[in-house]
C-alpha cells in the first residue's frame, strides 16, 4: 500500500468529477438550443448528476466496509467512461439525462470511497487532509472552466471538451491499478455495524445532515447556473466560475490554519454569513462588481463541504463510512432539487418581464440577465438559515465545554 499514491490518485479522480460540473454548466446554453430544452429541463439534466451522486453515496458508503474501497473506485472508473461517451453521443433529452445520471453515480462512487480512504490513511488530521483532498474539486472546476473558455474561443464544441476528461480518467485509473487498499477506520477499530447505525441517530449528527442539505444547495445551485447567467449579464460566466473556484482551491489549500484558529464550527458560521452576503450582492451587482460579489460568495462556500465532513468524522467517528456517505448523499440530493428550482425562478423571472404570451427563449439578453441574477439572490435565504443554526451549535458547544 502506498498512501501518497492513493491520496494523489484520489485527488485526480476528484478532478474528473469537478471538470464534469464545469463543462456541464458551460454547455447548458448549447444543450438548450441543440435539444430544444427549457431552463427548467436543463436544470433537471444537471440535477441528474446529483441524483446519481446521492445513490452512489448512500449505497456505496456502507459497501466500503464489506467489498472494499478499491472495488467502489473500479465502479467509478468504468462509470465515468460510459458517462463521458454517452453524453458526447447524446441524441435527445433522455440520452443526455441518462449519460449525466451515470456520470453522477461515478462521481458519488469517488466520494463514497475516497472520503473514508483519506480519514483512514490520516486518522489524526482528518479535517485538514479532507480540505486538501477537496482542493481539487474547485481545482477541477478551474481546469474545466478554462478548458471550456479557451476551447470555446477556438470554436471547439462541448463534445470535444467533454472528451478531454478521458485524460485524467486514464491517469487515475492507472494510479489505482494494482494498489492495496486499507480496511476502513471503523472496521480497523472493531466498531460493530449496529454501533455505526446507532451513531447515525445522534441528534446533533442529524442536525448536521440537515445543514449539509443547505450548505450543498448554497454552493452547487448558484455555481452550476453562474456560467449561463453571468454571460447574459455581460461578463464571461465561465471566467466568473473559474474565479470563484480558484479562490476555493486556494482557501482549502490553507485550511489547516483556519481550522486551528477558528475551530470547524467557527469556520462554518463565518462561511454561512459570507455566502449570504455574496449571493445578495450578486443579485444587485453589474459589470465588474459581479466579480466582487462573486469573491465574497467564494470565500463563503470555500470550506463548507470538507469542513462539514471533517466535523462529522472527528465528532462522530462511530458513524464511519456510513456517516460520511449520508452527509455527502444529503448534500448532493439537495443540489438535485436546487438546480431545477433556480431554473424555474429564472424562467419565471424572464416571463414576468415579458408581455403575455411572449416566448421566454427569445427574451432580450438584458431581461435574461436581470431574471438570472434575481434567481441567484433568492438562494441567499439558505445560508442565512445556516448562520443561525451554526451559531447556536457553536454557542451550545462552548457552554458545554465551560460546564
Amino acid at each position: 500500500m502506498n498512501p501518497s499514491r492513493l491520496f494523489t490518485a484520489s485527488r485526480i479522480a476528484l478532478i474528473v468529477t469537478a471538470m464534469s460540473f464545469a463543462l456541464r454548466g458551460a454547455a447548458a446554453g448549447a444543450w438548450s438550443t441543440q435539444f430544444h430544452l427549457s431552463n427548467e429541463q436543463v436544470g433537471w439534466v444537471g440535477g441528474a448528476a446529483f441524483w446519481g451522486f446521492t445513490l452512489a453515496m448512500i449505497f456505496g458508503g456502507p459497501l466500503c466496509d464489506t467489498i472494499g474501497m478499491g472495488r467502489i473506485l473500479a465502479v467509478a472508473f468504468f462509470g465515468h467512461l460510459v458517462g463521458i461517451v454517452l453524453t458526447i453521443f447524446a441524441w435527445n433529452y433522455l440520452s443526455l439525462y441518462l449519460g449525466t445520471l451515470i456520470f453522477g453515480i461515478s462521481n458519488g462512487s469517488v466520494e463514497a470511497a475516497c472520503n473514508p480512504l483519506i480519514t483512514t490513511l490520516f486518522p489524526n488530521d482528518k479535517t485538514t487532509k479532507l480540505n486538501l483532498f477537496h482542493v481539487w474539486f474547485p481545482g477541477g472546476l478551474v481546469i474545466g472552466g478554462l478548458l471550456s473558455y479557451f476551447m470555446g474561443a477556438a470554436n471547439l464544441g462541448w463534445q470535444i471538451q467533454f472528451a478531454c476528461m478521458l485524460v485524467p480518467l486514464a491517469i487515475y485509473g492507472l494510479m489505482f491499478l494494482g494498489q492495496t487498499f486499507p480496511r476502513t477506520e471503523r472496521v480497523q477499530q472493531g466498531v460493530s455495524t449496529g454501533t455505526m447505525f446507532a451513531a447515525c441517530f445522534n441528534p446533533v449528527f442529524l442536525i448536521m445532515v440537515v445543514c449539509m442539505l443547505i450548505t450543498a444547495a448554497t454552493e452547487f445551485g448558484p455555481e452550476n447556473w453562474i456560467p449561463n447567467i453571468m454571460t447574459n449579464a455581460g461578463v464571461s460566466g465561465v471566467l466568473v466560475l473559474v474565479w470563484i473556484t480558484g479562490l476555493q482551491a486556494v482557501g482549502r489549500q490553507f485550511a489547516g490554519a483556519f481550522v486551528h484558529r477558528l475551530s470547524p464550527m467557527g469556520m462554518l458560521v463565518l462561511s454561512a454569513v459570507l455566502s449570504a452576503l455574496g449571493l445578495y450582492a450578486m443579485s444587485h451587482a453589474t459589470g465588474v462588481m459581479l466579480f466582487g460579489a462573486a469573491t465574497v460568495f467564494a470565500l463563503g462556500v470555500c470550506f463548507f463541504w470538507p469542513t462539514m465532513l471533517g466535523y462529522v468524522s472527528e465528532n462522530f467517528p462511530n458513524t464511519g463510512a456510513l456517516g460520511l456517505a449520508i452527509m455527502g448523499g444529503a448534500g448532493m440530493l439537495s443540489a438535485s432539487f436546487i438546480l431545477p428550482l433556480v431554473g424555474k425562478f429564472y424562467d419565471n423571472g424572464i416571463q414576468s418581464r415579458l408581455p403575455a404570451g411572449a416566448d421566454v427563449a427569445q427574451a432580450p439578453m438584458a431581461i435574461q440577465a436581470a431574471a438570472g441574477l434575481e434567481a441567484l439572490g433568492k438562494t441567499a435565504i439558505l445560508p442565512s438559515i445556516l448562520a443561525v443554526i451554526f451559531l447556536l451549535l457553536l454557542v451550545t458547544r462552548k457552554k458545554k465545554a465551560a460546564a
